[in-house]
């Protein structure tokens, strides 16, 4: 017998409806993922299911007797207690006798999420919250799981003990998630939520985009047949006298019943247009660190850490929660001072920063208050202007949404609104802490693609595993006790490389092309001879640091010997050093140039 047996389910929110007569039954220890685009009704299926809301019309069965734990998308600023009080929650659930054994499953939750039963909820962070939550659906060993979005603000390595007890979970779970890694491990069947109507399908996630792109192909086919038929049909209509002498009333019936299903029919959800302000390019070198330390409380997070960033570098930043990631940032932007090294910054950064609690975000304004100041009517964007409204309806926003409070918006409506306040800034260095939180599938992949197109350099903050593969050209990794080190690649690339022995197989000393540095004189023949020279050795550099770069993401590199791997790594961190050392000989001749 189904656990969950919805029917015949309509739901409206005002004038906008999510719902129309919908069915829906999930059988025990199936795992059900929702998806579809943002505002589709995710989240509020979960909680018709919970019994949080109420459908308009039909009915939502549970079979009497089952247990049901709820995740909210939300995580509360306020969590008083303890995580170990927290995850218990009101005692008095729990039947008499069977206190210790709940206390029993209760702590070994906690410890499998890697939690502290004596920690205090208020100084955790929100990706520690979460797992608190977490812990506390689990313990109560429900019949069916209902998750929002649970790998939110989780760092990688929470989101794969989440995976592994998910995969042995007993009952009925139905979750969210953007995440396609989790998605595509965890799910046994997909329900994609679209256009009011459910396309439900039993297979895992790839399947199912191969069977969603073969539905709609079909469907684009027989709309183009039915405007056909339709446009024929109005030819007729409108040839006047001669069609209605033929008193064909039958064939005028059919056209308005044409007219009327095209009427209703939905159009597939738009794409967001993502475009952003183009500016003055930077420096070639962006950031470079040179032995930097920094501890809080004598505790160390980063220690004798050294980087160099150049323009159109595509850096992820990954490590757990509350490893150091955002003080890694601030420190590479200049915000923060190290204890030990230094930082150089680049010449004309334009920098602009995607937080990942959306601080920047006012609920008391509207959409457009929170994009343009002064209620202004118009924004700037690739030197043009536009319409405010014109622009939000790029990002998906319609126009009543636009005069809508910050504070009606879902979480992933949020996101797209700071994207769409971040691309009326100009920029040329783009730093993006957790930006796919709550983001629909499809516009993350629309992310990815700007990116991996941005003329500018991208500093990530990111624990969604193939966002980071397909975005980043190297990683830094924060690996224990302040170490910090920088891998070519993605999330997969480091997996790969991070066996390797820290220490080399092979000593390959190759001659520095640019090495010294002159005293500043004049310009004249010879440095302008140098400055030839120094731009073609930074084009040879680039390109071999191109190729160094495709070769070391090759899987199949990693198939030969260890030794071949050391020494290409060992080979891009001497091109990396010399490219910097290019670029700045090039900026000071430049520079000089530039003062006669």
């Amino acid at each position: 017998m189904a656990f969950i047996n919805l029917q015949n389910i309509s739901l409206s929110f005002g004038s906008t409806a999510l719902f129309e007569d919908i069915r829906l039954t999930v059988e025990p220890s199936e795992k059900v993922a929702l998806v579809g685009r943002n505002g589709s009704g995710k989240s509020t299926l979960l909680k018709l299911i919970a019994g949080i809301l109420r459908p308009d019309t039909g009915t939502v069965a549970l079979q009497k007797g089952i247990r049901v734990a709820y995740l909210d998308q939300m995580v509360p600023g306020e969590m008083l207690g303890t995580v170990l009080e927290a995850v218990k929650g009101d005692i008095k659930l729990v039947q008499p006798g069977l206190e210790k054994a709940f206390n029993q499953r209760a702590e070994k939750v906690i410890s499998q999420l890697g939690l502290d039963s004596n920690w205090i909820n208020n100084t955790l962070s929100a990706g520690m919250k979460r797992k608190v939550l977490m812990a506390r659906a689990l313990a109560a060993e429900p019949d069916v799981l209902l998750l929002d979005e649970p790998t939110n603000h989780m760092d990688i390595d929470s989101v794969k003990r989440l995976e592994e007890m998910l995969i042995k979970f007993n009952g009925a779970l139905i979750f969210v998630t953007h995440d396609r890694m989790f998605l595509q491990r965890i799910a046994t069947r997909i329900v994609e939520i679209d256009r009011c109507q459910l396309f439900d399908q039993v297979c895992d996630y790839e399947t199912f985009l191969a069977r969603r792109a073969a539905a709609r192909e079909v469907e684009e086919t027989q709309n183009a047949l039915f405007d056909k038929k339709l446009k024929k049909e109005e030819q007729w209509i409108r040839t006047g006298v001669r069609a209605r002498r033929t008193r064909n009333e039958g064939r005028v019936r059919e056209l308005q019943k044409l007219r009327a299903i095209r009427r209703d029919r939905r159009e597939a959800a738009g794409i967001v247009k993502i475009e952003s302000q183009e500016t003055e390019r930077s420096g070639m070198l962006v950031v470079k660190a040179d032995k930097i330390s920094f501890s809080y409380d004598s505790i160390p997070i980063i220690s004798q850490f050294s980087t160099v960033i150049m323009k159109g570098d595509r850096v992820g930043i990954l490590g757990p929660n509350g490893s150091g990631k955002t003080t890694l940032l601030r420190l590479l932007l200049g915000n923060l001072r190290p204890d030990s090294g230094s930082i150089r910054l680049g010449t004309n950064l334009q920098i602009s920063y995607f937080d990942q609690l959306r601080e920047q975000l006012d609920e008391n304004k509207t959409v457009q208050e929170n994009v343009v100041e002064n209620n202004q009517d118009t924004v700037t964007n690739n030197g043009q202007k536009r319409h405010i409204i014109g622009y939000l309806q790029d990002f998906l926003f319609s126009p009543d949404q636009i005069r809508s409070y910050v504070s009606t918006l879902s979480g992933g409506e949020r996101n797209r609104l700071l994207l769409a306040r971040l691309f009326t800034r100009p920029s040329n260095l783009l730093v993006m802490d957790e930006p796919t939180n709550d983001l629909d599938i499809e516009t993350m992949e629309l992310m990815e693609d700007y990116l991996v197109k941005y003329k500018g350099t991208v500093l990530l903050v990111s624990h969604d595993r193939a966002f980071v593969n397909n975005v980043v050209t190297s990683t830094l990794v924060f690996e224990g006790g302040g170490n910090v080190k920088e891998y070519v690649g993605g999330y997969d690339d480091w997996l790969r490389q991070r066996t390797l022995e820290a220490k080399p197989v092979i000593t390959t000393k190759f001659t520095p092309l640019v090495r010294t540095t002159r005293p500043r004189v004049k310009f004249g023949f010879r440095q302008q001879k140098e400055l030839d020279t120094v731009t073609l050795d930074i084009q040879s550099l680039e390109t071999e640091q191109e190729d160094l770069y495709k070769a070391m993401g090759d899987s199949n590199l990693y198939k030969n010997e260890k030794s071949a791997v050391v020494s290409k790594k060992e080979r891009l961190d001497e091109v990396k050093k010399l490219l910097a050392e290019s670029y700045a000989r090039w900026e000071e001749l430049e520079q000089l140039k530039n003062e006669l």
